[in-house]
């Protein structure tokens, strides 16, 4: 598991390191805004640690700016201990906020339970269909599927909407997205009863003229 670490104080981000580490965790260091997005560019991150005050800004608004393009989980640390910084970051949708000084025994604890609800959130199984989101990879009966990029990619937003309908013309806007031909509406049918055929488990429910959607049990 990799965390990313944005806090400009030296020592407190070394402490964080060195007991970090100790429990296993591959920890990468930004001193300011500018560091973390470089960071985040070039690698997997798991979790952010982010100090809300930075030398070159907020950490409130580093994190609107990465929140839609890379959706990692955060826990916001500040030494301000301020009711409004604490609501202010969970409704931009924090996982969590840490209040310097604090143990760092504390911290470690809710960053394994983030890790742990997020592992169990990337494996979703319907029935013997069971579907890994960070490797896109689908099993049946723990045995892997093969699908080509196109249905497996229209696989993988049916999982990520779990209990939405995606609608066709959605579909035919992503496949236009992915590969830039255009798509006609036979062509998503095709592409559905292939993938029904690979699954052969009904978790795929037809919505009549409007599209698709698959069901938590």
């Amino acid at each position: 598991m990799e965390i990313l670490l944005v806090e400009d104080n030296k020592a407190i981000s070394k402490a964080l390191k060195y007991s970090l580490e100790q429990n296993k965790y591959d920890v990468l260091i930004a001193e300011n805004i500018e560091e973390a997005l470089h960071i985040l560019e070039n690698n997997k991150i798991d979790l952010i640690i982010l100090d809300v005050t930075l030398p070159d800004g907020s950490g409130f608004d580093l994190y609107t700016n990465i929140k839609e393009k890379y959706n990692i989980s955060t826990i916001f640390l500040t030494a301000k201990d301020d009711e409004n910084d604490v609501v202010h970051g969970l409704e931009l949708g924090a996982e969590d906020y840490v209040t310097k000084p604090f143990y760092t025994r504390e911290l470690l604890a809710r960053i394994n339970k983030i890790l742990l609800r997020n592992k169990k959130k990337n494996i979703v199984k319907i029935n013997d269909i069971k579907c890994d989101l960070d490797k896109m990879c689908i099993y049946k009966d723990d045995k892997e599927l093969s699908f080509s990029s196109l249905e497996l990619k229209i696989l993988m937003l049916l999982f990520t909407n779990l209990n939405k309908v995606i609608t066709r013309q959605y579909i035919i806007e992503k496949i236009w997205d992915w590969t830039g031909n255009d798509v006609y509406d036979n062509t998503v049918t095709v592409y559905m009863k292939r993938i029904r055929e690979k699954l052969k488990t009904p978790i795929i429910t037809t919505v009549k003229g409007v599209g698709y959607r698959i069901d938590e049990e």
